[in-house]
């Protein structure tokens, strides 16, 4: 017993404090959206547009640069083939959004990050959420992730959100991959077993838009049209502070 109390006082407290306290600490690869410079952008450069593989930057010209974050595998393809050196990575953390247009942002437009659930639903859900996770023909990437959350470094059930066996027991589903089309049918039978009132939260570039497998005929394009979205979190995948953080900015609960 002494051992383990030892140990235990030499771990220290591993649990962070989040949303309040300190910035989290991110990896020094961890990449956010993609910033560009305007001054060492010129008129004629289509680079980046060609070097993506998703089809993600739109460039009609200099001023109307916009990324689709739903898309966007947060690869450094288009910043490594840019010969001005006009791309690079934010730090930041929060993308999650509401809306699946909040992901198409401007050159210097900032994120409409994620708003809080309707009042109702905000009463009902607000102290204790329970998700039933979906991985719809994933990599096992944003599922990993996702299932991080568990750990004591994160503790998402202090915030009383929790991950269920049943769509039954559950308030929502919680959806990664692409959707293939073996798990279509299975996506949208979980989602009907889900009592009323449900939310839908989707988790990667897969599950908003088939990331890196868009328009690819075994796959859906993500959750898309199947089923109504309350909270898109882009990433491929996403860093587990930002599923936590648009988690609790759904509820109402980001400090």
């Amino acid at each position: 017993m002494l051992k383990i109390a030892l140990a235990r006082l030499h771990q220290g407290h591993r649990t962070r404090p989040f949303p309040n306290g300190p910035p989290p600490e991110l990896p020094d690869r961890y990449r956010g959206r993609l910033r560009f410079d305007r001054s060492r952008c010129p008129t004629d450069c289509r680079t980046c547009v060609s070097a993506c593989p998703v089809d993600a930057i739109r460039l009609p010209g200099p001023a109307a640069a916009t990324v689709d974050l739903g898309r966007c595998l947060f690869c450094t393809d288009c910043a490594d083939a840019c010969p001005q050196q006009a791309i690079s990575h934010s730090r930041d953390y929060q993308q999650a959004v509401r809306r699946r247009q909040d992901l198409v942002v401007g050159r210097d437009q900032e994120l409409a990050l994620a708003e809080p659930l309707a009042l109702e639903l905000k009463r009902l859900l607000g102290r204790s959420l329970k998700l039933r996770q979906v991985s719809a023909g994933g990599c096992n990437a944003c599922e990993a992730d996702t299932n991080v959350l568990n750990t004591l470094v994160f503790d998402l059930a202090r915030f009383g959100i929790q991950f269920v066996a049943s769509p039954r027991h559950a308030d929502g589903v919680l959806v990664t991959g692409p959707v293939s089309t073996n798990m279509r049918a299975a996506l949208l039978d979980t989602y009907t077993a889900v009592p009323a009132p449900k939310i839908v939260i989707v988790v990667g570039a897969c599950a908003i838009s088939g990331g890196p497998y868009l328009d690819r005929p075994e796959t859906c394009n993500g959750v898309g049209d199947l089923l109504p979205v309350d909270l898109y979190v882009p990433g491929c995948p996403p860093h587990p502070y930002t599923i936590l953080d648009g988690l609790l900015r759904l509820l109402g609960r980001a400090g």
